[in-house]
This record gives structure tokens, C-alpha cells and sequence, in this order.
């Protein structure tokens, strides 16, 4: 496979105080790939990196392009959409005001419609709810909303920060088998970071563990659950 992301020697800063330590990762195109470990590990530290969002050194090329330094809106413009996560869902805009907003990126305004009918597509109570406002939804509507305002850009890469998070179990199961759906369909890569280490292993191809801002393990997904320490820090066993 071709590499899409490929990052080397990362480093990243919040003032003084560095957070990540030369790390080195990729991404192969139309590879689903996840970022685990636990809390301040480094994992949403890693996507602010990639995205400028943060003040950074290293190496990062996407699709041979090197976006270290590069402005986030430029970064964007190449193909990388971003979800944090706290979805950045704007709560007095409707749902339909909200999906707009994450077309202003594309240059071809005559494939708009159809994109709001692709994205209603996959998830049919946005559709229904076009003209509500955002902060009206549920907590997996407004996830749902946050997917769909970044696929608006129609991305070659999606940043997925915690998707999961605050969500009841069956609203997770909907939104990663549409993850699945959209990466098969579509074609588009996606680095995922999770705290629930099963889900993002059942989801992705390939994983990297961080400890502390600092490479731990990394390999084929399946592999690395029957890690001996993966098994002993997140499964218990």
C-alpha cells in the first residue's frame, strides 16, 4: 500500500513543556489506523499536530506533501478533516447550517446537494432533522453531525478524536460500523484515537500505542490484542 501520512521525528510543545517525543508513524491510503492509550498519552496532542494546531517540529508529509508549518485551513484544503473531541458543533445552527458550513472548503459548489443526500444517506435522522437546531440533539446526533459536517469537505484523510466518548454503547456500535461503511465505500483513510482500546482494535488495520508522548508498541491490530502487555493494561488478562 501507499503511504497517505507518514510522520517522523514529531515532536510538540504547550509552551515549554514538550508532549511529544519524536515520534514516527504512518497511515496507508484507505487503511483505517488507531492511536491508543491512556489519558494524557499524547494521543489528541498527536492529531492537534498534524492538524497546526499546536506548536510542533519533525517531519510530516501527506501524500508527499510536507504540511509541517503549513496554516490549518491549507492543511484542510489538501484532504485532512478533523473531528475533536468536542465535536465543535456550532449549537445555535441548525443541522443543515452546521453541514454548510463544512462545505465552504470544496471548491466544486455544484456537487453541495448531492453531498447533503450522501451524508443524509448514512445518517437518515440528520436528514430528518435538518432544520433543528444543533444543540437540540442528543449526544450521538450531534457525533453523527460532526462526521458528517467534516465528509462535507470529502476528505481523503478524517482525524476521529474520541468518537466514543460520553456515548451509550449502542450509539457507538451505530456510528463505527458507519465509520466502516464510509472507509469501504469511499475510500477514506482514517487515523482514529480511543480510549476504548476493543473498539478501536475491532475497527482499525493497524495501531500505535503512546506512553507518556512516546512510541510504545505498534503493529497489525489483531496482533497487538494479543499483546501481553496490551492484554494486561486494557483487557485484564
Amino acid at each position: 500500500m501507499t503511504s497517505l501520512l507518514e510522520a517522523s521525528d514529531l515532536r510538540a510543545f504547550y509552551g515549554s513543556t514538550q508532549v511529544l517525543h519524536e515520534l514516527a508513524f504512518s497511515l496507508d491510503e484507505g487503511a483505517i489506523t488507531a492511536i491508543l492509550g491512556a489519558n494524557g498519552a499524547g494521543k489528541t496532542t498527536t492529531l492537534r499536530a498534524i492538524c497546526g494546531l499546536v506548536r510542533c517540529s519533525g517531519e510530516v508529509r501527506f501524500a508527499g506533501t510536507r504540511i509541517a508549518g503549513k496554516s490549518t485551513e491549507d492543511i484542510v484544503r489538501l484532504g485532512i478533516a478533523h473531528v475533536p473531541q468536542n465535536r465543535g458543533t456550532f449549537l445555535s445552527f441548525t443541522v443543515e447550517e452546521n453541514l454548510w458550513l463544512g462545505a465552504h472548503i470544496s471548491r466544486d459548489k455544484s456537487r453541495r446537494r448531492s453531498d447533503f443526500d450522501r451524508l443524509y444517506g448514512y445518517f437518515p435522522i440528520l436528514g430528518e432533522r435538518r432544520r433543528q437546531q444543533a444543540g437540540t440533539l442528543s449526544g450521538g446526533e450531534q457525533q453523527m453531525l460532526a462526521l458528517s459536517r467534516a465528509l462535507m469537505s470529502r476528505p481523503r484523510l478524517l482525524l476521529l478524536d474520541e468518537p466514543s466518548f460520553g456515548l451509550a454503547p449502542i450509539t457507538v456500535q451505530e456510528i463505527f460500523r458507519i465509520m466502516r461503511r464510509i472507509n469501504a465505500e469511499e475510500g477514506v483513510s482514517i487515523l482514529l484515537v480511543e480510549q476504548n482500546v476493543n473498539l478501536a482494535l475491532g475497527l482499525s488495520d493497524h495501531a500505535y500505542l503512546l506512553e507518556t508522548g512516546r512510541l510504545a508498541l505498534s503493529g497489525p491490530s489483531q496482533e497487538l490484542r494479543r499483546h501481553e502487555a496490551v492484554r494486561r493494561s486494557y483487557f485484564g488478562s
